[in-house]
Protein backbone atom coordinates (compact mmCIF):
# COMPACT_ATOMS: atom_id res chain seq x y z
CA UNK A 1 0.00 0.00 0.00
CA UNK A 2 1.22 3.12 -1.18
CA UNK A 3 1.62 6.05 1.12
CA UNK A 4 -1.18 8.47 -0.69
CA UNK A 5 -3.38 5.16 -0.17
CA UNK A 6 -3.06 5.06 3.27
CA UNK A 7 -3.28 8.93 3.32
CA UNK A 8 -6.27 8.77 1.83
CA UNK A 9 -7.90 5.34 3.90
CA UNK A 10 -6.91 7.50 7.14
CA UNK A 11 -8.95 10.68 5.22
CA UNK A 12 -11.56 8.16 4.62
CA UNK A 13 -11.97 7.25 8.01
CA UNK A 14 -11.78 10.66 9.26
CA UNK A 15 -14.66 11.48 7.26
CA UNK A 16 -16.73 8.84 8.81
CA UNK A 17 -15.76 10.00 12.51
CA UNK A 18 -16.88 13.57 11.84
CA UNK A 19 -20.14 12.56 10.30
CA UNK A 20 -20.90 10.22 13.22
CA UNK A 21 -21.86 11.58 16.79
CA UNK A 22 -20.90 7.61 17.87
CA UNK A 23 -18.63 4.79 17.21
CA UNK A 24 -18.22 1.63 18.68
CA UNK A 25 -14.38 -0.28 18.16
CA UNK A 26 -14.67 -4.19 18.51
CA UNK A 27 -12.60 -7.27 18.20
CA UNK A 28 -14.04 -9.74 15.90
CA UNK A 29 -11.39 -11.93 15.15
CA UNK A 30 -11.91 -15.19 17.17
CA UNK A 31 -15.21 -15.26 15.01
CA UNK A 32 -15.69 -17.59 12.62
CA UNK A 33 -16.19 -16.37 8.66
CA UNK A 34 -20.46 -17.64 9.17
CA UNK A 35 -20.42 -15.55 12.41
CA UNK A 36 -18.99 -12.29 11.38
CA UNK A 37 -20.96 -12.33 7.90
CA UNK A 38 -24.45 -13.24 10.45
CA UNK A 39 -22.64 -9.88 12.24
CA UNK A 40 -22.49 -7.62 9.07
CA UNK A 41 -25.84 -8.78 7.99
CA UNK A 42 -27.21 -7.33 11.21
CA UNK A 43 -25.50 -4.04 11.23
CA UNK A 44 -26.69 -3.82 7.69
CA UNK A 45 -30.28 -4.56 8.20
CA UNK A 46 -30.18 -1.76 11.38
CA UNK A 47 -28.49 1.14 8.67
CA UNK A 48 -24.82 0.45 10.32
CA UNK A 49 -21.44 0.01 9.05
CA UNK A 50 -19.12 -2.75 10.35
CA UNK A 51 -15.25 -2.28 8.97
CA UNK A 52 -12.09 -3.58 10.01
CA UNK A 53 -9.08 -1.18 9.62
CA UNK A 54 -5.67 -1.25 11.25
CA UNK A 55 -5.22 0.33 14.65
CA UNK A 56 -2.64 3.11 13.69
CA UNK A 57 -5.35 4.32 11.01
CA UNK A 58 -7.97 4.48 13.61
CA UNK A 59 -5.16 6.73 15.68
CA UNK A 60 -4.48 8.90 13.19
CA UNK A 61 -7.73 9.07 12.09
CA UNK A 62 -8.97 10.14 15.97
CA UNK A 63 -6.65 12.87 15.77
CA UNK A 64 -8.44 14.89 13.74
CA UNK A 65 -11.47 14.92 15.88
CA UNK A 66 -10.37 18.11 17.57
CA UNK A 67 -11.69 16.02 21.05
CA UNK A 68 -8.47 14.69 23.54
CA UNK A 69 -9.13 10.78 22.66
CA UNK A 70 -5.79 9.57 23.81
CA UNK A 71 -8.26 7.31 26.56
CA UNK A 72 -8.53 4.94 23.21
CA UNK A 73 -5.30 3.80 22.79
CA UNK A 74 -6.46 1.30 25.08
CA UNK A 75 -8.91 -0.06 23.01
CA UNK A 76 -6.27 -0.04 19.94
CA UNK A 77 -4.92 -2.99 20.95
CA UNK A 78 -5.03 -6.21 18.90
CA UNK A 79 -7.11 -6.77 15.81
CA UNK A 80 -10.01 -3.67 15.66
CA UNK A 81 -13.33 -3.13 13.95
CA UNK A 82 -15.12 0.03 14.11
CA UNK A 83 -19.00 -0.09 13.73
CA UNK A 84 -20.77 3.13 12.69
CA UNK A 85 -23.69 4.58 13.30
CA UNK A 86 -25.88 7.21 12.34
CA UNK A 87 -28.59 6.90 14.47
CA UNK A 88 -28.33 7.25 18.97
CA UNK A 89 -25.62 6.31 20.52
CA UNK A 90 -27.08 3.55 21.78
CA UNK A 91 -28.04 1.52 19.41
CA UNK A 92 -24.59 0.09 18.59
CA UNK A 93 -24.75 -1.00 21.78
CA UNK A 94 -28.00 -2.71 21.48
CA UNK A 95 -27.27 -3.95 17.78
CA UNK A 96 -24.42 -5.82 19.97
CA UNK A 97 -26.39 -7.09 22.96
CA UNK A 98 -29.21 -8.68 20.07
CA UNK A 99 -26.16 -10.31 18.55
CA UNK A 100 -25.46 -11.78 21.88
CA UNK A 101 -28.72 -13.30 22.73
CA UNK A 102 -28.92 -14.40 19.32
CA UNK A 103 -25.66 -16.72 19.93
CA UNK A 104 -27.05 -17.36 23.05
CA UNK A 105 -23.45 -17.81 24.77
CA UNK A 106 -22.99 -19.89 27.78
CA UNK A 107 -22.62 -18.74 30.88
CA UNK A 108 -18.50 -17.62 31.47
CA UNK A 109 -17.97 -17.21 28.18
CA UNK A 110 -17.12 -13.74 26.74
CA UNK A 111 -19.56 -13.04 23.64
CA UNK A 112 -18.04 -12.08 20.19
CA UNK A 113 -17.49 -9.36 18.74
CA UNK A 114 -15.86 -7.77 22.20
CA UNK A 115 -16.65 -4.45 22.92
CA UNK A 116 -12.86 -2.38 23.54
CA UNK A 117 -14.08 1.33 23.00
CA UNK A 118 -16.43 3.70 22.25
CA UNK A 119 -17.18 7.16 21.18
CA UNK A 120 -20.75 8.95 21.99
CA UNK A 121 -20.74 12.69 21.60
CA UNK A 122 -17.39 13.14 22.23
CA UNK A 123 -17.61 10.52 25.21
CA UNK A 124 -15.14 7.80 25.75
CA UNK A 125 -15.92 4.61 27.23
CA UNK A 126 -13.48 1.65 27.10
CA UNK A 127 -14.11 -1.91 27.92
CA UNK A 128 -16.88 -4.37 27.33
CA UNK A 129 -18.00 -4.06 31.03
CA UNK A 130 -19.85 -0.84 29.27
CA UNK A 131 -21.97 -2.17 27.12
CA UNK A 132 -24.69 -2.50 29.47
CA UNK A 133 -24.77 1.09 30.56
CA UNK A 134 -24.21 2.33 26.59
CA UNK A 135 -27.64 0.80 26.13
CA UNK A 136 -29.47 2.67 28.35
CA UNK A 137 -27.40 6.29 27.18
CA UNK A 138 -30.25 8.13 25.45
CA UNK A 139 -29.79 10.06 22.10
CA UNK A 140 -29.92 13.57 21.26
CA UNK A 141 -33.54 13.57 20.17
CA UNK A 142 -34.95 11.40 23.24
CA UNK A 143 -33.47 14.09 25.56
CA UNK A 144 -34.83 16.78 23.19
CA UNK A 145 -38.43 15.22 23.52
CA UNK A 146 -38.13 14.49 27.28
CA UNK A 147 -36.93 18.35 28.00
CA UNK A 148 -40.23 19.72 25.96
CA UNK A 149 -42.82 17.08 27.68
CA UNK A 150 -41.49 18.25 30.86
CA UNK A 151 -41.56 22.20 30.19
CA UNK A 152 -45.28 21.72 28.64
CA UNK A 153 -46.39 19.92 31.78
CA UNK A 154 -46.93 22.73 34.22
CA UNK A 155 -48.45 24.57 31.31
CA UNK A 156 -50.93 21.95 30.96
CA UNK A 157 -51.84 21.64 34.18
CA UNK A 158 -52.27 25.58 34.52
CA UNK A 159 -54.55 25.15 31.70
CA UNK A 160 -56.38 22.26 32.94
CA UNK A 161 -56.65 23.90 36.69
CA UNK A 162 -58.30 26.93 34.56
CA UNK A 163 -60.81 25.17 32.54
CA UNK A 164 -61.83 22.72 35.41
CA UNK A 165 -61.74 25.68 37.75
CA UNK A 166 -64.26 27.72 35.35
CA UNK A 167 -66.85 24.40 34.79
CA UNK A 168 -66.77 24.29 38.97
CA UNK A 169 -67.59 28.02 39.17
CA UNK A 170 -70.20 28.27 37.07
CA UNK A 171 -71.97 25.30 38.67
CA UNK A 172 -71.58 26.97 42.01
CA UNK A 173 -73.21 30.29 40.50
CA UNK A 174 -76.10 27.97 38.84
CA UNK A 175 -76.84 26.26 42.27
CA UNK A 176 -76.39 29.73 44.06
CA UNK A 177 -78.97 31.12 41.96
CA UNK A 178 -81.65 28.63 41.88
CA UNK A 179 -81.38 28.39 45.44
CA UNK A 180 -82.57 32.14 45.28
CA UNK A 181 -84.96 31.82 43.01
CA UNK A 182 -87.07 29.29 45.37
Amino acid sequence: MTREEKQALVDELSGKFQSHNSFYIVDASVMTVAKINDFRRLCFNRGMEYKVYKNTFIRKALDTLGHDTTEMDAALKGSSGVLFSKESGNAPAKLLRDFYKAQAYPRGVEPKPVLKGAYVDASIYIGSSQLEGLTTIKGKQELLGELIGLLQSPAKNVISALSSGGNKLAGILKTLSEKEAA
